[in-house]
């Protein structure tokens, strides 16, 4: 049986950056669909808030509207901790979970470390390119909100991690945790230590693979994606 791939994007991400991506996967014959969380990709943000809980329900609810019972998902970076996420609460709509580029250990201080990275105002003047691409990203949202929400999520995260090792040791949700050999966002040691907390799960290094997701081997990602949703 061939289960559906919904891709989930990450922080300050969209789902347009999966465009080449979903292309590729189609055309192997899978059904695959993505979404962008609220507050991202041009969608307003939910009154509910801006967090993984919610942005898990968002997922949970697109599933249902658009009949899908289970699927199979990728979640990079960011979303990669909404699947698991999703799988402790719902792991009836989820086959298999294949992550890439996330980051597992929070704690106040690795939060603070994060979000001194997400200032709109020195991005703006170092590094306008980038800030170019969020604005287009995101439009018509204010890319620099999106930023706040985000560097909120993640104190949030680091005062109280959602995927302690209690919550983790509960999912039995088929998982790989990938990290590329190139990643300098994501603590390779922790994530290392996070399949042996999940029942059913394994561990993988992506060769030649950075952590922004505009600039991974996408033929070697559709592969290893390929493999695992077999």
């Amino acid at each position: 049986m061939s289960y559906p791939v919904l891709l989930l994007h990450g922080a300050l991400g969209a789902a347009s950056q999966f465009e080449t991506l979903q292309q590729m996967l189609e055309a192997q014959g899978r059904k695959v669909y993505g979404l962008n969380f609220s507050g991202h990709g041009g969608k307003v943000a939910s009154q509910k808030g801006f967090s993984i809980s919610v942005f898990a329900d968002e997922v949970f609810d697109f599933l249902e509207e658009n009949a899908l019972s289970q699927v199979n998902i990728f979640g990079y970076s960011m979303g990669g901790y909404v699947a698991l996420w999703l799988a402790h609460h719902h792991p009836e709509k989820i086959n298999k979970i294949f992550t890439l580029g996330t980051k597992f250990d929070w704690s106040e201080e690795s939060a603070t470390l994060e979000t001194k990275k997400l200032n709109p105002d020195k991005i703006l003047e170092k590094v306008p390119a980038f800030a170019k691409v969020l604005e287009e990203r995101h439009k018509p949202l204010d890319w620099k909100e999106v930023m706040w929400n985000t560097a909120n999520l993640m104190r949030e995260l680091g005062r109280e991690p959602l995927l302690n090792e209690e919550a983790l040791c509960s999912i039995d949700t088929r998982t790989c945790v990938a990290v590329g050999d190139s990643d300098d966002m994501v603590n390779r040691f922790h994530s290392e230590e996070v399949p042996k907390l999940l029942t059913n799960a394994s561990f993988m290094i992506m060769k030649e693979t950075p952590h922004m997701i505009e600039r991974v081997n996408l033929t070697l990602l559709g592969q290893a994606l390929n493999e695992f949703f077999a």
